[in-house]
């Protein structure tokens, strides 16, 4: 648990994590969120705010955190912060293995949908790496030599 906002403050400086309603806001309505996070003890209005947001997003998913908001905000380096959004799923699958380990019952099925998301982005990275290098060498798959049938 405690390497949970040491995994958030990385994503911070990494430009992956929206901070705050308008920007959370934003990355949903995007579709760049992954996983919306909330303090536990986030006002009703937010919550309700943060369900919309996520409906939005059609696959960012919501996770209330076990911190308060001004534990939250202590690790981003502001005062508080209620709402959260990873914009990235590596670090999202990550924050949702943590919290799933953490407390399955809670956790545990969006940690296996997050890492399910993470493993399918990087199979296709890898195939797009592999087919960028077939364009630059040259070496991809050999035409078939079929011949061409003459109409007589």
């Amino acid at each position: 648990m405690d390497s949970i906002p040491s995994l958030l403050g990385l994503a911070l400086r990494a430009g992956r994590l929206a901070v705050g309603e308008e920007p959370v806001g934003a990355a949903c309505r995007a579709h760049k969120a992954y996983l919306l996070l909330l303090a536990h003890d986030a006002a009703d209005n937010t919550i309700r705010r943060a369900h919309h947001f996520c409906q939005a997003g059609n696959n960012t998913i919501l996770a209330v955190l076990p911190f308060t908001k001004a534990e939250l905000g202590g690790c981003l380096g502001r005062a508080s912060c209620a709402m959260l959004a990873v914009s990235d799923i590596g670090f999202a699958a990550a924050v949702a293995d943590k919290l799933a380990k953490a407390d399955p019952d809670t956790y545990g099925a969006a940690g296996e949908q997050l890492s399910q998301k993470a493993a399918r982005a990087k199979k296709r990275r890898e195939e797009k790496r592999a087919q960028d290098k077939t364009q630059r060498t040259g070496k991809g798959p050999v035409p078939s030599r079929e011949k061409k049938k003459r109409n007589t």
